[in-house]
C-alpha cells in the first residue's frame, strides 16, 4: 500500500481539544488566586464545550463519533497485548485511546457538575446551583471537587505520557494531526466523513443552552 496524507480530525474536534488545553490551567489559576467569578465563568464555558463534544460524539464527523472508537474490552486487551490490527482499521483513536477519551470527558463533566453545587455561602463563592442543596451536601461536593481535580491532573499526565511514548518509541506524532487535522496514512484508508456546518451549529446551540439556563435562570 502507498502512503498518503489523509484528514483525520475535523476543525471542531481540534478547536475543542486546544480550548480544553487552555481552559484547564486557567481554571486552576483562577481557583488558586481567588478569582472565583472568573473560575465559575470558565466552568460554564467548559460545561458548554463538554456538552458539545458529547453531542458531536453522536452527530459529528466519522472520527469524532463514539461508535467509531469505543470498542469492547476484548478489542482493548487485544490491542494492548500487541494485536495492532485492532487499531489499524480506522484513522482515529485506537481502542485504548478511545477509552481514555471517555474517561477524560467523564471526569471533566463530573468536575463541572460538582462545581455547580460547591461552595459555602457564608465563606466565599458558591456554584450557581449551590442554593438547591443543603450545606452538608455542598460540603462533600466541594471536597470531591478538589479531589477530582487531582484525579484529572493524573489523567492529563498519563495522556501526555502516552503521547510521548508514541512519539519516542513508536515514532508516531499524535500532536501534529491535532493541529493540522491531517496525518500520514494509507491511501486506501481515505479521510474522514465530515458533518455539515448546520449540524455543528445545532449541536453548539443545544450545548450552550444548558449552561446559559443555569447561569441566568436557575441561579
Amino acid at each position: 500500500m502507498t502512503s498518503d496524507t489523509v484528514k483525520v480530525w475535523d476543525g471542531w474536534i481540534r478547536l475543542f481539544h486546544w480550548t480544553i488545553v487552555l481552559i484547564i490551567p486557567a481554571m486552576w489559576w483562577t481557583a488558586e488566586n481567588g478569582e472565583m467569578t472568573w473560575h465559575m465563568r470558565l466552568g460554564t464555558v467548559l460545561l458548554a464545550l463538554l456538552l458539545f463534544r458529547i453531542l458531536w460524539g453522536f452527530f459529528g464527523s466519522s472520527t469524532a463519533r463514539f461508535g467509531s472508537f469505543v470498542k469492547g474490552p476484548g478489542a482493548v486487551i487485544s490491542y494492548l497485548t500487541g494485536n495492532r490490527r485492532e487499531g489499524a482499521a480506522g484513522i482515529g483513536h485506537n481502542p485504548a485511546g478511545g477509552w481514555s477519551v471517555l474517561v477524560l470527558l467523564g471526569v471533566m463533566l463530573a468536575q463541572v457538575g460538582l462545581g455547580l453545587f460547591s461552595g459555602d455561602p457564608y465563606d466565599g463563592a458558591t456554584g450557581p446551583l449551590n442554593h438547591i442543596v443543603g450545606a452538608m451536601t455542598a460540603g462533600w461536593m466541594t471536597d470531591w471537587h478538589e479531589i477530582g481535580f487531582n484525579v484529572l491532573l493524573s489523567l492529563i499526565a498519563l495522556h501526555i505520557a502516552a503521547i510521548l511514548y508514541y512519539l519516542l518509541v513508536k515514532h508516531e506524532n499524535l500532536v501534529t494531526p491535532m493541529v493540522t487535522g491531517k496525518r500520514e496514512g494509507q491511501a486506501e484508508t481515505g479521510g474522514i466523513e465530515s458533518a455539515s456546518l448546520m449540524r455543528a451549529v445545532v449541536c453548539f446551540a443545544v450545548a450552550a443552552a444548558v449552561p446559559i439556563w443555569i447561569w441566568f435562570v436557575a441561579d
